[in-house]
């Protein structure tokens, strides 16, 4: 009985079965392959995407034909078939360059493109003004406990009644009562800015207020700011100049503030006579700038100090030099170098998209994504485990100092906090991601407060996270771009194991390349000649009385070294002057320099001598080449009026490079000059072409330009040597290796071109 009932009802299951069920439904047509390698296919589609983005890639005015990016699509899949079957996508070194291009190609996904422009466009615009403003710091910690939050909200509200109500001026009330130390002195002014200068909250107030008005409160990390406008212009742009600095310590005597007094008036006087340059390298203290003519980067407003940057924007023609003045740096003189006005929207773009998103701006875009993605995805939080782990946190966080240790007690260990998309996020990561972004926080924080804040904040990056994660199944460009970056790395790899280390470290078969093809390595005649340009003839005479003497004498000294009456031994300033000259000719190979000693009348008759010998021994200890060095001693010969600079020793530079004479002479500002010496072909040079092939000077005019070419030797065309030829034999080398790799490869993995799908393309 029992087995016919449970026949019948097997039947009638199967019966019911056939009745209700509905047929499946026809799979998919396979999309069509126009490639395949071994058993891998590549679909049309693919195929094409590849081609649509990449058919510009080696020449924008002419894109590549389809049927030869199928053979360059072909090889590039053969190789990445290798690679594959070497298993080079498995090693850990593949893993983290992949992961480091996806991450900087996911941020364009993880930003929302709108509000990026949108503030780009507004800071664009906020910097072509620039705001005065003073504010008011009634500070509370980011952290505080909401009663110690509000009695700041309270008193900061009760504040700016009063001033509201003229009880008290805002100036009067930031001396009083503002925590900012920096500006309370000074009535709360924060002086001129412009736009990502101030935090954004902030700088978003001061940019909507009316000159004169008093804001409503404005919260930031640091508490609550008042602000007031109290003065708009238009932007200043931004400038550059040459700084020449005497410094002032802090501790200086009265006699040193006068004897760095007299240094400046001194450097001002021989600015009248002698070239910046020269000067600043003589006189400057900075270090840093003195031997680049004092060059400074340039700056806008709130950059510098206000006294140096109202000195700076008060120069009105390039070149003009101020009257020294006073910091606290010390004396400083500064030339213009260049003023220049707000570029173009299409030249701040790209600089200001970057500072959008890394100053404080960020965190709006920040906000902005992650309130998205709370909409995008079901979060389900875990409120008792939440409330475990938080009891597990002691005090030592505010400090920055606290540690767990794994596995978790309490029954915490790999407990689920929350979950977003179905994937826990567990107590432990939470904990781990603590230790990583702890820090010590301010005296008022609460625990509690600051923990939430962790807790959000760890919340909202595995948000951004699960969307980066997504991002493959969300958006098939970018699919297409991983992909495409997963084959070039493997290529990369491939290529320097199979051609680029084997083309470049195999003599041999370099060499016997060479023999095979010498015929294809030649020089053609050429001539060793020397072409002068300059805008005048003073100019190009000057340069050609400098070139007819080598090594040749630069219009550039080091700065002198004054001894006093008897004195011999470079004292620690003087010895910082020597290796200044030391550096100075180890950051140019090209020069060598002449040290010229000179004594007194009244001192001893060897003084001179021994001044220029500790003086070179010094060189010669920081690693200058006495080759390098021309000894010079005049002794009492050649006085100057200034009976001083008699007990000096002095610095002229040379140089073997016509190179070096062309920025000696160009520093001059009397003209620009252009000066090449080398081995040329007949046609390599616009001048050389239009001159007499023969040796000797000459004067040559293409299109009103004039040059002086001087050609002292020309050679005959000639086979080139095999180390004349080594990097273009490698470069050949390297197109036969990869050809006979690839003819390996044709073999391991057989190819398939579907030419009926390729001919739809053609069309």
């Amino acid at each position: 009985m029992l087995l016919r009932i449970s026949l019948i009802l097997t039947v009638f299951a199967a019966f019911i079965g056939c009745k209700t069920s509905k047929p499946a439904p026809p799979p998919p047509p396979a999309e069509p392959t126009i490639l395949a390698i071994g058993n891998k296919k590549f679909t049309t589609d693919e195929f094409f995407q590849s081609f649509t983005k990449n058919q510009f890639s080696d020449d924008t005015t002419k894109p590549t034909d389809i049927t030869e990016y199928l053979r360059l699509y072909t090889n590039l899949k053969l190789k990445v078939a290798a690679a594959e079957q070497r298993g080079m996508d498995t090693l850990s070194t593949f893993k983290e360059e992949i992961t480091s291009y996806r991450k900087v190609l996911a941020q364009p996904y993880l930003t929302d493109k709108v509000l990026t422009d949108n503030l780009v466009a507004e800071a664009y615009e906020r910097l072509k003004d620039e705001i005065r403003a003073s504010h008011i710091l009634v500070a509370v910690a980011r952290d505080a406990a909401p009663a110690d939050t509000l009695a700041a909200y309270r008193a900061a509200t009760a504040l700016r009644s009063q001033i509201l109500q003229n009880e008290i001026t805002f100036e009067e009330a930031a001396k009083r009562y503002s925590k900012d130390l920096s500006s309370a002195s000074a009535g709360g002014d924060l002086g001129f800015f412009t736009a990502f200068q101030l935090v954004y909250p902030l700088e978003n107030v001061a940019y909507k207020l009316p000159k004169g008005k008093v804001s409503d409160l404005v919260r930031t990390h640091s508490g609550y700011h008042i602000l007031k406008v109290t003065d708009r212009r238009l932007t200043r742009g931004r400038v550059q100049v040459a700084h020449l600095l005497v410094r002032v310590s802090s501790a200086a005597t009265e006699e040193g503030k006068a004897a760095a007094k007299t240094n400046i008036d001194r450097a001002h006087e021989l600015l009248k006579q002698e070239s910046w340059d020269i000067v600043c390298r003589d006189y400057s203290d900075d270090a840093t700038t003195k031997n680049n003519g004092g060059v400074l980067r340039e700056f806008g407003t709130g950059e510098w100090m206000p006294i140096f940057e109202e000195k700076a924007f008060g120069l009105q023609q390039i070149g003009d030099i101020s009257e020294p003045f006073l910091t606290n740096y010390g004396w400083h003189i500064i030339k213009l170098l260049a003023k220049k006005p707000v570029p173009s929207f299409d030249e701040m773009a790209p600089q200001l998209r970057a500072k959008v998103k890394t100053d404080t701006r960020g965190d709006l875009l920040q906000q902005t994504l992650v309130s998205k993605l709370r909409n995008t995805y079901k979060i389900n939080e875990l409120t008792s485990i939440k409330e475990a782990a938080f009891k597990q946190i002691d005090t030592t966080l505010l400090k920055g100092q606290w540690k767990y240790k794994e596995p978790l007690g309490a029954g915490l260990e790999q407990k689920p906090l929350f979950e977003i998309d179905a994937k826990a996020f567990t107590v432990n990561q939470f904990y781990e991601y603590i230790g990583t972004i702890q820090e010590p926080v301010a005296a008022q924080s609460s625990l509690s407060v600051l923990l939430n804040r962790y807790y959000q904040t760890f919340q909202n990056k595995a948000l951004v996270e699960t969307e980066e994660n997504n991002l493959e199944k969300k958006h098939p460009e970018f699919r297409h771009l991983m992909a495409e970056m997963h084959d070039g790395v493997l290529l990369s790899q491939l290529m320097e194991a199979n051609v680029w280390e084997k083309s470049l470290t195999d003599s041999l078969a370099q060499k016997a390349l060479w023999e095979q093809t010498k015929d294809k390595y030649r020089y053609p005649e050429r001539a060793v000649a020397t072409i002068i340009t300059a805008d005048n003839d003073s100019l190009m005479a000057r340069a050609q009385t400098i070139l007819a003497t080598s090594p040749y004498a630069l219009r550039r000294k080091g700065a002198d070294i004054l001894f006093g009456t008897d004195a011999s031994t470079p004292n620690a300033q003087q010895q910082e002057a020597v290796f200044d000259v030391a550096l100075t000719l180890l950051n140019n190979p090209a020069y060598s320099v002449e040290v010229s000693a000179y004594q007194e009348d009244t001192e001893k008759d060897d003084i001179a001598s021994l001044r220029l010998q500790k003086v070179v021994n010094l060189l010669t200890q920081n690693g200058v080449a006495p080759s390098r060095i021309t000894e010079k001693n005049y002794g009492k010969f050649k006085p100057v009026p200034d009976a001083n600079r008699n007990r000096r020793v002095s610095f002229q530079y040379f140089s073997t490079s016509p190179k070096d004479v062309e920025k000696a002479l160009n520093v001059l500002k009397i003209g620009k000059i252009s000066i090449n010496r080398g081995l040329f072909a007949q046609n390599a040079n616009e001048f050389l072409t239009k001159a007499t092939w023969q040796t000797g000077a000459q004067y040559v005019n293409v299109n009103g330009k004039k040059a002086w070419v001087n050609i002292t030797e020309i050679q005959a065309a000639r086979t080139k040597t095999f180390a004349e030829a080594r990097g273009a034999v490698i470069n050949e080398l390297q197109k036969t290796l990869e050809k006979n790799w690839l003819e390996q490869l044709r073999q391991q993995f057989p190819v398939q071109i579907n030419e009926e799908e390729l001919r739809k393309l053609v069309k």
